[in-house]
This record gives structure tokens, sequence and C-alpha cells, in this order.
């Protein structure tokens, strides 16, 4: 019994380092898109121009559905297991015909 308890913690250990990896990518990324987005407005004001929006939009979209994927969908770590028990499903199917 100790053994599947050390592979649980090992597993839980391996899965919360993932988790915590891809929550830090996400806040790596909303800082990058704060910092270059807010440089972008400030040489805009300078020159009038609102074309900064548009970069802005794009990106805001792209970051939206990062953290979609990282907040609500456990970092990828979801689709992950599943496609991954999936497989290990077909090839022990394959393997006993």
């Amino acid at each position: 019994m100790p053994r599947t308890h050390a592979f649980d913690e090992e597993r839980i250990e391996r899965l919360a380092r993932r988790r915590a990896g891809a929550k830090m990518g996400w806040f790596i990324h909303a800082l990058v898109y704060v910092c270059v987005n807010a440089g972008l407005a400030l040489i805009t004001w300078q020159t009038g121009w609102t074309w900064h929006l548009y970069p802005l939009a794009g990106w805001g979209l792209g970051l939206a559905i990062h953290g979609l994927a990282v907040w609500l969908g456990g970092g990828g770590i979801g689709l992950y297991e599943h496609l991954l028990q999936a497989e290990r499903n077909k090839l022990s199917r394959t393997r006993r015909s």
C-alpha cells in the first residue's frame, strides 16, 4: 500500500507543477501584454493616431483565450489527461486482440 501512496503523491506533485507552470505562463503573458500596449498607447498619444487599438484588441483576445484555457481548463491538463487515457485505452485494446 505505501508504494501506491508514493505514486499518487508523485503524480499529484507533477500535476501541481504543470498547473502552476501554466498559470505562471499566463501571468507573464499578461505582464508583457500590459507593458507593450502601454508603450504603444504612449506612442499613439504622442502622434494622435489610434492605431494601437488593433494590436490591443487582437492580442487581448489571444490573452483572454489563453486565460480561459489556463484558469477554466486546468492549464490544458484536463484535455491532455483525457487524450492520454484515450491512447492508453486504444493501446490496451490493440494489445489484447
